[in-house]
């Protein structure tokens, strides 16, 4: 690669909003284009389940970067546009505003759109989805004080609004086809405190049902189910998981699976010179045995624009990160670190009742794979440290709340 290069960016979200500043930070002085399908300059998303539908954050305070940074590093911003295809051989990409633009680096960051549900009265207004800006003004308009609204999915963004909505003086109805909610992404354990913590907040959670249509004549009033009932609402969030916006690799020829686009531990795809980082990379985790796997994260994204820029300019790269989320809902905030791959055994530290937890998953052999944190940041980073040294733990002091975290990690 060279340092002038001219790299173009797909995708303006945190992988290619923070790729741009890691380029220009590591030297690069070629030409850079970042295209955005949205209007916004890059942005946190975060905080569209939370802080900002609660109207605690404005869009202003939500951007990575002023518009004038992007001007000041010579970043050539082309939003509101969207690339219709991708040439790997003519190294070239074509806009929907009939420009083609070359490239000798191209990076894809095109991340994902939130799925829809295939079932009669889909399109139905008021029918509501969360993956950007637009999304989140528009569930802002429909939870207002006494609505119910209808929540479709029990993962994270689907408690997350709940806890909004909550606050927001709504009432909330979180319906589950499977029988607990996190049933994808958390341990049993810890799905049971968050099932009580809501229910206790005034949240109507459904776990078992099947969604069979929506109901109403113009605008959603309700929800039928497969045993024929209904229930109604003003409003519904559908949070069933995420679709990847891979088309572009695939037409252009790059390596894809299922997961997403086939990358190596550089973010590099299948095609020279083509990069593809964010939600929609299927990436090696070498903390991990090289497992191939998606994280829909923002420290992935970030962590991935990093070693891409490393990548280009030739240069070290970085150490290989402990893969991190978090979710904050009420005054709760849930911080893991790691993938509970291969998990043989759990050991809580401290109190389910004072919502002040951290629950460890094992190898094993004792090693710790990954941890789920309830308002314990010391855990929390104390397992990013044990997981990223791959060290054994003794399990009788990690058991004993008496021996203090910093002390286990000072034994190994």
């Amino acid at each position: 690669m060279s340092e002038t290069a001219r790299v173009v960016i797909v995708g303006a979200g945190h992988g290619g909003g923070n790729l741009c500043t890691a380029l220009r930070q590591a030297g690069h002085r070629g030409p850079i284009t970042l295209i955005g399908d949205e209007p916004h300059l890059p942005y946190h998303r975060p905080p569209l389940s939370k802080a900002y539908l609660k109207g605690e954050a404005t869009v202003e305070s939500l951007r990575l970067r002023p518009a004038e940074y992007f001007a000041k590093v010579d970043i050539d911003l082309r939003l509101g546009t969207t690339v219709t295809h991708v040439d790997g051989e003519a190294r070239t990409v074509a806009l929907d505003d009939g420009a083609v633009l070359p490239f000798d680096v191209l990076v894809l960051a095109t991340g994902s759109r939130a799925r829809r549900l295939p079932i009669p009265g889909a399109e139905l207004a008021g029918i509501l989805h969360l993956r950007d800006l637009a999304d989140a003004d528009a569930i802002r308009a429909a939870v207002v004080p006494g609505s119910a609204l209808a929540i479709v999915g029990g993962g994270y963004i689907g408690l997350e609004v709940a806890a909004s909505a909550i606050a927001l003086g709504a009432k909330p109805i979180l319906l589950e086809r499977e029988d607990r909610i996190l049933a994808r992404v958390a341990c049993e354990p810890l799905a049971a405190f968050f099932d009580q913590y809501h229910r206790a907040q005034g949240v109507d959670i459904r776990t078992g049902v099947r969604i069979v249509s929506f109901v109403g004549a113009d605008r959603v009033t309700g929800i039928r189910l497969e045993d024929g009932s209904i229930i109604s609402c003003d409003a519904a969030l559908v949070g069933v998981g995420a679709q990847l916006c891979d088309g572009l690799a695939r037409e252009a020829g790059i390596s894809c699976e299922e997961g997403g686009v086939v990358v190596d531990a550089n973010a590099r795809t299948s095609v020279p010179g083509i990069y593809a980082i964010g939600d929609m990379s299927w990436r090696p985790m070498p903390l991990y045995g090289d497992r191939m796997f998606r994280l829909e994260s923002v420290p992935n994204a970030i962590e991935q624009g990093r070693r891409v820029a490393a990548d280009i300019m030739g240069k070290p790269q970085p150490a290989h990160e402990v893969p991190w989320f978090w979710s904050d809902q009420y005054a709760l905030k849930l911080q893991i670190a790691g993938i509970p791959f291969d998990s043989h055994r759990l050991v809580v530290r401290g109190s389910y009742e004072e919502a002040k937890f951290a629950i460890w998953h094992l190898s094993d052999a004792n090693r710790v794979l990954a941890v789920e944190a309830v308002n314990m940041p010391g855990e929390f980073m104390a397992g990013r440290t044990l997981i990223g040294a791959g060290r054994l733990v003794d399990l009788g002091r990690l058991a004993d709340m008496a021996v203090s975290i910093k002390d286990i990690v000072k034994a190994v």
